[in-house]
């Protein structure tokens, strides 16, 4: 009977495995393909590094972790400390043992349980830290979309643009450096991409965007060459090696100059990473119908190893993404073997076609980022934060522009302190209230201590006794409190010896005085 019970489960599996996951491990892997190679793009890493961490997340990540539903990969959230990690070395073979730090400092978090670190980030922080990086991957593609080949575009190419009298001479030179067909392909994929996302109907979600755009993108550039007018040049296309086992880049400690800095960007990685992955399996799994839930610790655990395995492997490090697991789910996928199956066919395309994924313009990969970055950072996000109130709205936004200014970690960091500024403010308000009346001439004054009264509260209430006016009868009531700091109860011990001397008459309910220390 188990043996029967067995092969029908057996081949209840495999059922679904044909009808769901197979097809959707396929659209998966026509989503992730594109946003693989753009994401390596935009951290200025070797391109076969964003597919690596795509295989990395596909064949070993999804057998490992408890998502059902999750897909793993190199994510956007990381493009700019990755690249400006990249920058800082000079070396992608440094650059990886920051990965493998980050896979160390992941599995760390998973093995002390940590797994609900993403709770004690503020939501309007996380918010601000994703749309600042939103705002920088938009601006880092933006050379990439126009075709630009020189190197300073951010500084001589634009921003020195509009400073110089030579306005026009300006406007030339950089007209020289620019491609008209990038900017026609940019346009055409950008327009797909936003074409497809207004359009409702059940066919057209079926269709994966981003390959459509990046097919466009192929066919314009075929179309100029065809024409003999402006077809884009070799550096402005893909160049994925045809034998990727004999590039790899293997990690180096030789060429670190700094372990400090390496040792530094790979926990900001870590962290980052575990954040976004932990954001991303909580929205899964509202999006599994059979409400599977994933545990944090385990993803964190799976997470950090393959990372560490992406360093060694010269991948980019990755997190859970929540584009390719909504396409997951979108395509109907029941387990986890749809995002293994998208791994082997990562695998299998770079194996056995690399010479059409050479065809791809990056014009066309950074059209895919510069959506994914407006994404990150729409309109409706500032409106929707600043109708919330000041206190969601500024650290948001205090987030966005010190990130801008310095770097991720300044930027978070800042945001966090303002937003536990307001918990405090907030919190000094919330612990006790006031009442004021007036009996024959006698100011009553009745201040009721709520459930926990905490040190945060001590400098309000020293602050409220001391404006207490001579001849006022004060009841302080701690009846209903569970809970009453020692801080506090030493502020309300001192005024009540200084009480009679200032003609205050002093009523204490349920509150325990404490000797106090005149020496305080």
């Amino acid at each position: 009977m188990r043996d029967l019970a067995r092969q029908r489960r057996q081949r209840y599996q495999r059922k679904l495995f044909l009808r769901h996951d197979l097809p959707a491990g396929l659209y998966v892997f026509l989503v992730a393909l594109p946003l693989c190679l753009g994401i390596a793009l935009a951290s200025g890493a070797p391109l076969y590094a964003g597919i690596i961490s795509g295989i990395v997340g596909g064949l070993f990540v999804s057998l490992v972790s408890g998502s059902a539903l999750g897909v793993s990969g190199p994510a956007a959230g990381l493009t700019t400390i990755v690249a400006a990690s990249i920058a800082f070395h000079g070396d992608f073979r440094s650059f990886l043992f920051a990965v493998m730090i980050a896979g160390l400092f992941q599995v760390g978090l998973g093995v002390l349980r940590l797994g609900t670190i993403a709770r004690f980030f503020p939501s309007a922080v996380i918010k601000g830290m994703l749309a600042a990086i939103g705002i920088l991957l938009i601006s880092k593609q933006i050379p990439v979309s126009i075709g630009y080949n020189q190197p300073d575009f951010w500084s001589s190419g634009f921003l020195e643009l509009f400073q110089s009298k030579h306005v026009l001479s300006n406007l030339l030179d950089l007209n020289e450096h620019i491609s008209r067909s990038a900017i026609i392909i940019t346009l055409c994929s950008l327009g797909t991409l936003a074409l497809f996302r207004r359009l409702q109907q059940p066919w057209a979600k079926s269709i994966p965007a981003p390959l459509l755009a990046v097919l466009i993108g192929v066919m314009c550039n075929e179309l100029f060459s065809l024409l003999d007018s402006g077809a884009l040049k070799p550096t402005q296309l893909v160049n994925i090696p045809s034998n990727l086992f004999q590039e790899f880049q293997w990690p180096d400690y030789h060429r670190i100059s700094s372990w400090e800095q390496t040792i530094r960007d790979g926990l900001l990685i870590g962290l980052v990473a575990s954040l976004e992955t932990l954001l991303c399996v909580e929205a899964i799994d509202k999006l599994d119908i059979h409400n599977r839930i994933t545990p944090p610790n385990r993803e964190l655990i799976a997470q950090g190893t393959g990372n560490i395995l992406c360093g060694v492997l010269g991948g980019l490090p990755m997190t859970a993404v929540i584009v390719r697991g909504a396409a997951n789910v979108q395509a109907g996928a029941r387990s986890r073997w749809s995002s293994f199956m998208h791994g082997v066919f990562l695998l299998l395309a770079v194996l056995l076609i690399p010479s059409l994924l050479n065809r791809i313009p990056y014009a066309a990969l950074a059209a895919i980022l510069l959506f994914t970055g407006y994404n990150l950072t729409p309109p409706r996000l500032y409106r929707n934060i600043w109708r919330q109130g000041m206190t969601q709205f500024l650290p948001f936004i205090l987030t966005i522009v010190v990130i801008l200014l310095t770097d991720l970690i300044i930027g978070v960091s800042i945001g966090l302190l303002l937003s536990v500024y307001f918990i405090v403010q907030n919190n000094f308000q919330a612990e006790f209230r006031l009442e004021r009346t007036k009996r024959h001439e006698t100011d009553h004054v009745y201040i009721t201590l709520n459930t926990n009264v905490t040190f945060l509260n001590k400098v309000k209430i020293a602050q409220l006794l001391d404006k207490i006016e001579p001849y006022t009868v004060l009841t302080i009531d701690g009846a209903n409190s569970n809970f009453i700091d020692y801080d506090v109860r030493e502020v309300i011990s001192d005024f009540a010896l200084k009480a009679k001397e200032r003609h205050i008459e002093l009523h204490l309910i349920g509150i325990e005085t404490v000797q106090v220390d005149f020496m305080h």
